[in-house]
């Protein structure tokens, strides 16, 4: 069974930063494209970042670029958010996803596309 488990969350003061850990279960992480979401109270889950299967490509979205980065571990199986420069925007649930990957597929943005999910970690970004 694959399992995903967040860790890393916290409190931290704007402009601090935090690193998320993805600790997969499995199947080795290089099988899959891996996303982070985020999910802020009464709002909708957005996309934050992503990795390829291969890890060569990276992708982000407006609001984290060049503030986050995603990178993995394969001995230790694990994928990362590194975030820097946080905001109380940034703060939200955060979750890491896995999807399905293939040569060739592109990395998907849309949650609907990742079909294993972790439990969450708190963000709380205080101002």
């Amino acid at each position: 069974q694959v399992q995903l488990v967040e860790s890393g969350g916290g409190l931290v003061q704007a402009g601090g930063s935090l690193r998320l850990s993805c600790a997969v279960s499995g199947r080795t992480v290089s099988t899959y494209n891996m996303g982070w979401f985020r999910q802020d109270q009464g709002k909708e889950r957005e996309f934050v970042a992503a990795i390829s299967w291969s890890g060569g490509r990276t992708y982000y979205t407006d609001s984290t670029k060049g503030r986050f980065t995603v990178s993995r571990d394969i001995a230790k199986n694990t994928v990362y958010l590194q975030m820097n420069s946080l905001k109380p925007d940034d703060t939200a649930v955060y979750h890491c996803a896995a999807a399905e990957a293939s040569l060739g597929r592109a990395v998907p943005r849309a949650s609907h596309e990742y079909v294993y999910w972790g439990q969450g970690t708190q963000v709380t970004v205080s101002s």
